[in-house]
């Protein structure tokens, strides 16, 4: 299936008008795409933060989906009040990994992004990911360092932590990003084929970014700006989550290099990878 990137004109029919072309979602005054978009919201006892959340959502999304982990403040009636058609889907287990797995099985879109439900990304950027995505890319990732981006929402000691950790994935792995622990990214719906996600945590983020990569998929980044977390206090943990993200990332490095033995091996045998004699 191929996905048209079109600009309308002045001629173009409207959305209500019948056309034998391809049904397209105008997302700016100059652009418009085929693929369905999917959002996915993790979200648990985030109630007071879903105002500023689903405002800055744009009106030509497929859908949303919400991702509720057992809230107790009445996170759900406020997501249906606010966005009568949103999709709510119960967590199945606990931390941010599951919900965003059970987030992602739930979509119907070609196109899927991940948001917070904090109140700290903005929706107006969601145009800029998709934008890459039909322009070629198979992964957009958020940066908070890439040239237009930024943070309101991350201490000395986790920028510290952030940099390290992307050195060491770049180094390890081939990559070229600027931000490692971010959780605002879109993709094509296909890649999650190619991106197996077993990790329940905070560290998610990181094994997507690695594994997309290991994949050979394209990424383009997306400068973002992070802002504060308006009502509550966050989950994360600098120190454990920060152990969780490094633990990942020895483990993905001990896999790799534990693949290429076997290749180097096969040859020898008589046998290609993934073939048996």
């Amino acid at each position: 299936m191929s996905y048209v990137l079109r600009r309308p004109t002045v001629d173009a029919p409207s959305p209500a008008t019948p056309s034998t072309t391809a049904e397209y979602r105008p997302i700016s005054s100059h652009l418009a795409i085929t693929p369905p978009v999917s959002v996915v919201i993790p979200a648990m006892n985030e109630a007071e933060n879903l105002p500023y959340v689903f405002k800055t959502l744009p009106d030509w999304i497929h859908e949303v989906v919400l991702v509720d982990g057992d809230s107790t403040d009445g996170t759900v009636e406020v997501a249906r009040e606010l966005w009568p058609g949103v999709r709510v889907v119960p967590q199945r287990g606990k931390g941010k990994g599951d919900a965003l797995t059970t987030g992602f099985e739930a979509c119907t879109g070609d196109i899927i992004v991940m948001v917070d439900a904090d109140g700290s990304a903005d929706g107006g950027e969601i145009v800029s990911y998709v934008s890459a995505l039909v322009s070629g890319a198979d992964f957009a990732k958020g940066s908070r360092f890439a040239n237009g981006g930024g943070t309101d929402d991350m201490t000395f000691v986790r920028k510290l932590g952030n940099r390290v950790l992307c050195a060491v994935v770049n180094r390890k792995f081939g990559a070229r990003y600027t931000d490692l622990c971010y959780g605002y990214n879109a993709f094509w719906r296909h890649c999650l084929d190619k991106i197996e996600l077993d990790c329940t945590g905070f560290e998610v983020e990181t094994l997507m970014n690695i594994r997309v990569v290991k994949a050979g998929l394209k990424v383009q980044e997306i400068p973002s700006y992070e802002y504060l977390r308006i009502h509550g206090a966050s989950n994360l943990r600098a120190v454990r989550d920060g152990l969780r993200v490094l633990k990942v990332i020895l483990a993905e490095r001990s896999n790799r290099r534990e693949l290429r033995r076997q290749e180097r091996r096969s040859p020898m045998l008589g046998t290609f990878p993934g073939e048996t004699s």
